[in-house]
């Protein structure tokens, strides 16, 4: 969006007395499968622990209608954004579908607002978190990853035994391998400030880059290397840890939970699978299908309430700024090019 057109927004919407929504959840969405349950689970559960801040759904262009139409009818602001391709290499991802992944650097575009927290469609949020928004700006804040699962084979940390979680258990070899790798955190939870300046650079660094088995999380590493700061790992339980590094874990103190192991997904969960039958794991399945199936956590548009003897709507977690960039003028959208 053309700077120009985002300050005539903020100057019309001032007049029309609307407080533009300058904080926001977001998520991203791709093709036509079943992850839009979990998008519209971390709906409700944003609502259930009464978050003040909208989820943004970042969709792809085959996102059909239809999940479109449900996402905002739960209340979401759903953005439609074009792809991003990395450079063509020979790099076996971690998994496949990691490629649609970079995609997700489109959300340093959403410059409407002046900072963002991102979680995954697989992520589920029990305890309320509005408290991220208030960290210290010029930073990339994000939970720390753990190496010890097989996924982890390519790298240096794995081989050798060595994890940030646990750096004591194994000490990193410094005499062979030189210093230590810098802090690595997981890319299903972080919290940013979208800037164009920052996405154009996140392309033209893509272009040059050459890709690596966990794609844009890997890429989002090395990008924002020198001002990632860790935060407790009660933001990002990425569910390995309860059985990699269960004495970092206080399951009653989590806040989100990051279902990423293998046979995991709550609306996929089967028990079948390694360490899926454990009893931690059947508690935070339940705690989520408890989530998605509470009706009362359907959003409810706000009441019409009474201003100058008029009616007027007001819809505080829909799209104040869009009415806004309606009322400053036509706004024409250009797509942008891939990194490829």
């Amino acid at each position: 969006m053309a700077p120009e057109i985002n300050e005539r927004a903020t100057a019309v919407a001032a007049k029309m007395g609307v407080n533009l929504p300058r904080r926001a959840y977001v998520t991203f969405l791709a093709g036509a499968g079943d992850y839009v349950k979990g998008a519209v689970g971390l709906a409700q559960g944003l609502r259930k622990v009464g978050s003040a801040y909208p989820l943004v759904v970042a969709v792809l262009p085959d996102v059909p209608e239809c999940h479109r139409r449900l996402l905002e009818s739960q209340g979401c602001i759903v953005r439609e954004i074009e792809p991003i391709h990395p450079p063509e290499n020979q790099t076996k991802f971690a998994m496949a579908y990691y490629v649609i992944n970079y995609s997700k650097l489109r959300i340093w575009e959403f410059v409407e607002y002046g900072k963002m927290v991102y979680l995954d469609a697989d992520i589920q949020v029990y305890e309320n978190i509005d408290e991220l928004f208030d960290l210290p700006d010029g930073h990339f804040y994000a939970v720390m990853d753990c190496f010890c699962e097989r996924t982890w084979s390519h790298t240096p940390q794995y081989r050798v035994g060595y994890c940030q979680q646990c750096p004591e258990r194994v000490a990193w070899p410094a005499a062979e391998l030189g210093p230590p790798p810098s802090l690595y955190f997981n890319a299903g939870m972080f919290v940013f400030e979208p800037s164009i300046a920052t996405a154009d650079a996140l392309l033209a660094t893509l272009k040059v880059t050459e890709p690596t088995p966990f794609a844009e999380q890997d890429f989002l590493n090395m990008f924002f290397r020198d001002i990632y700061k860790p935060i407790p790992l009660v933001y990002n339980l990425v569910l390995a840890m309860l059985w990699r590094h269960p004495e970092n874990v206080e399951l009653d103190k989590v806040k989100v939970v990051h279902y990423c192991a293998a046979g995991s997904k709550p609306w996929r969960y089967t028990g079948e699978g390694e360490n899926m039958d454990r009893a931690d794991i059947k508690e935070l399945v339940r705690r989520w299908w408890d989530v998605y199936n509470d009706e009362s956590l359907n959003y409810k548009k706000p009441a019409a309430v009474l201003d100058g003897g008029s009616v007027v709507a007001v819809e505080a977690e829909r799209r104040p700024f869009l009415a806004a960039l309606s009322e400053a003028g036509t706004v024409k959208y250009i797509k942008a090019p891939s990194a490829a």
